[in-house]
């Protein structure tokens, strides 16, 4: 990942104003004391603006020829219920009104090499994230996720191999925990919880070690990548990323669903989503 231009949908005063209200909201429930009374927004697409928040990538900035959009959507309106009875309809309860809108995130991967780049070996890479958050009257724009379990992400994809990105205020500024996007029912709205303590430290593409816990205080940016390497068009869609410690609110809590490799002792499959050391050796969840 690259560094960003913080989010430019409110200014100085309108984060500053955001973050009073969220300080104010944890001390009057005394949630330091009790934790977090509810989940904890993150980030959503309800709006048009909020792509304005979002920076797209792909391995055109090698000179690849991998492309990478994100669109907003607007939902559609829930269709009203029909009734053959006037006073049936007017006693109907109204249809649920569901989000205003999400985002479609979708491109072409290529693995084709530029010719002009005999320094480039790989190619074929999407992605995109939130941009930094800005500063406000308390410092510099983090989310703090220290007081919850579960990283959580409502969407609908494809089936493809996409990992979830969080960039944290590290020392190393390249530094990214990554996770796969395990969902169960491509092509079908669900929502993903992934522990916070499961990300895995990478930089560059390659886990690194040692190995150190996300700096769960200080979290800048999240997105969503591609890096599967399969030539061909992806999409999926997302409306939402939040935390919580609610496992109840998810369509399944990410368990490593079927795969090459077997944990030890236990019979039971794990998921092996992409990643490598330097050595070459795969890393399972």
């Amino acid at each position: 990942m690259f560094a960003t231009r913080p989010l430019l949908a409110k200014g100085f005063w309108g984060r500053s104003v955001d973050e009073l209200k969220r300080l104010s909201h944890i001390a009057v429930n005394f949630e330091g004391i009790k934790g977090p009374s509810g989940p904890y927004q993150l980030f959503d697409f309800h709006s048009s603006d909020s792509i304005n928040d979002c920076k797209t990538m792909s391995d055109v900035e090698i000179g690849g020829l991998s492309t990478s959009h994100l669109e907003w959507v607007r939902s559609a309106p829930p269709k009203p219920t029909s009734s053959s009875s006037p006073l049936r309809s007017r006693l109907a309860p109204p249809p649920v009104q569901g989000p205003p809108g999400y985002a479609r995130f979708h491109g072409v991967i290529s693995t084709e090499l530029p010719k002009d780049r005999p320094d480039i070996k790989r190619t074929g890479y999407a992605a995109f994230r939130t941009h930094d958050r800005g500063r406000t009257v308390f410092g510099q724009g983090v989310w703090d996720i220290d007081p919850y379990t579960y990283l959580a992400l409502r969407v609908r994809t494809d089936g493809r191999a996409y990992f979830v990105n969080v960039q944290t205020d590290s020392l190393v500024a390249t530094d990214l925990h990554q996770h796969r996007l395990f969902t169960k029912k491509p092509g079908e709205w669900e929502t993903v919880l992934i522990r916070w303590n499961d990300f895995v430290r990478t930089n560059y593409g390659f886990v690194v070690e040692p190995q150190t816990e996300l700096l769960r205080q200080k979290v800048k940016s999240v997105g969503i990548g591609l890096t599967d390497r399969i030539p061909g068009p992806f999409e999926m869609f997302i409306e939402r990323i939040w935390a919580t410690n609610d496992a109840g609110e998810a369509s399944a809590v990410v368990a490593a669903p079927g795969a090459e490799a077997e944990a030890e002792g236990t019979g039971e499959k794990r998921a092996e989503g992409g990643l490598k050391t330097k050595d070459g050796q795969k890393i399972s969840w």
